[in-house]
C-alpha cells in the first residue's frame, strides 16, 4: 500500500491513564493501550458524530455523507471517520469545508496519510483543530487488524453513527454492528432496494436504525441526541426533470432509462452524453449513470 508522510504537526501518545484519553474508549471490551496522534488530543472529548460508508460508494452516498458533515458541523458537532476514499472522506471534507471539526481515525500510523486522495482531509482535520489519531505505533507497518480495530474506535468516539450508504458485507457494517454493541444511536440514509449498494443501510433501518431522508431528519435526531440545534435557512426546492427524477430514484443504463420514460434510447443516450460534459451526471463502472454529487446536493445545472 502506498502512503504519505504527514506534515511537521506535533505528535502525541495517551494512554488510559492520562487525563485527555477519552473516556469514551474505556468502554470498548479491549480498551486500547495507547492511542498515537497528531492534532488537538482534546478534541477526542467533544460530542462527535460518526459518519461512514462505502469506499466506492454511488454520487447518492457520497453526497449523504457530506450533506451530514456539513450539518453534523454547523450544529458545533465533530466529525469522525476514517479518512477512507468514498463516503469516510466526503463525511471529513462536508464539515471542513463549512470550518468545522473532523477526527480522522486512521488505519495506518498516524505520521503517515493512507489514501493519497485523502490527503486534503488529514490536512485539513489538523488545520481545523481536529485530530489524526491512530492505534497504529509510529512508523510501524500496515497490518490489516488495524483497519478492523479503527471500525470498533470510530464507534466508540461518537455519540450516534451515520450509515451514508453500505453493503450488506462490509466494514461499514461492522462499524454500525459496533455502535449498536456500545449502545451508540445508528442513523441510516434510505437507497433503491434494487441497489447492492445499500442493502446494508436499508436493512439498518428495517432493523430499528434511524430513517435519514432529508436534512431536517438529521438536524431532529441531533436535536435529540446531542441536545444542539443548527439553523437553517429556508431554501427552495430546486426543480428537476424526469431524467434526473429517475436517476436519482436509481442508476440506469441509457436503454433502461428510455424504456422507463418512453423516449427513443438514441435520443436518451444524447441527453445524457450532454449532460455527462455539462458534470451533472456521471458514467459508472458498469455502464449506468447516475447524477453527480454535486447535482444531488443541488449545486449542478439541472435539465428538463
Amino acid at each position: 500500500m502506498a502512503s504519505d508522510h504527514m506534515s511537521d504537526a506535533p505528535r502525541w501518545e495517551l494512554t488510559p491513564q492520562d487525563e485527555a484519553y477519552p473516556r469514551q474508549l474505556l468502554e470498548l471490551e479491549q480498551v486500547p493501550e495507547r492511542i498515537y496522534g497528531r492534532g488537538d488530543p482534546a478534541v477526542l472529548s467533544t460530542m462527535c458524530l460518526g459518519i461512514v460508508g462505502a469506499r466506492r460508494p454511488t454520487p447518492y452516498g457520497e453526497a449523504v455523507a457530506s450533506m451530514a458533515g456539513r450539518i453534523a458541523a454547523e450544529s458545533g458537532i465533530t466529525v469522525v471517520s476514517g479518512g477512507a476514499m468514498g463516503c469516510d472522506a466526503a463525511a471529513g471534507r462536508g464539515a471542513l469545508d463549512v470550518g468545522g471539526r473532523t477526527i480522522v481515525v486512521s488505519g495506518v500510523p498516524a505520521d503517515r496519510i493512507y489514501p493519497k486522495s485523502s490527503q486534503d482531509v488529514f490536512l485539513g482535520a489538523l488545520r481545523n483543530g481536529g485530530a489524526v489519531i491512530s492505534l497504529a505505533p509510529w512508523g510501524s507497518e500496515i497490518q490489516r487488524w488495524s483497519f478492523l480495530q479503527r471500525n470498533r474506535i470510530i464507534a466508540a468516539l461518537s455519540v450516534a453513527l451515520l450509515v451514508s450508504e453500505a453493503g450488506q458485507h462490509s466494514g461499514t457494517m461492522s462499524t454500525a454492528l459496533a455502535a449498536t454493541e456500545l449502545g451508540r444511536e445508528v442513523y441510516a440514509a434510505p437507497g433503491s432496494i434494487f441497489s447492492p449498494e445499500s442493502q446494508g443501510s436499508n436493512g439498518l433501518i428495517r432493523d430499528g436504525a434511524h430513517i435519514v431522508t432529508c436534512e431536517q431528519d438529521l438536524e431532529m435526531l441531533i436535536s435529540r441526541d446531542y441536545g444542539v440545534l443548527r439553523l437553517l435557512s429556508e431554501q427552495l426546492p430546486t426543480p428537476r426533470g424526469r431524467v434526473l427524477s429517475a436517476l436519482v430514484a436509481s442508476p440506469m443504463r441509457p436503454d433502461d432509462l428510455a424504456n422507463h420514460l418512453g423516449e427513443e434510447p438514441l435520443d436518451m443516450l444524447r441527453i445524457l452524453s450532454d449532460y455527462e460534459i455539462q458534470g451533472v451526471v456521471r458514467r459508472l463502472p458498469d455502464g449506468r449513470f447516475a447524477p453527480t454529487q454535486e447535482t444531488l446536493l443541488g449545486q449542478g445545472r439541472m435539465g428538463a
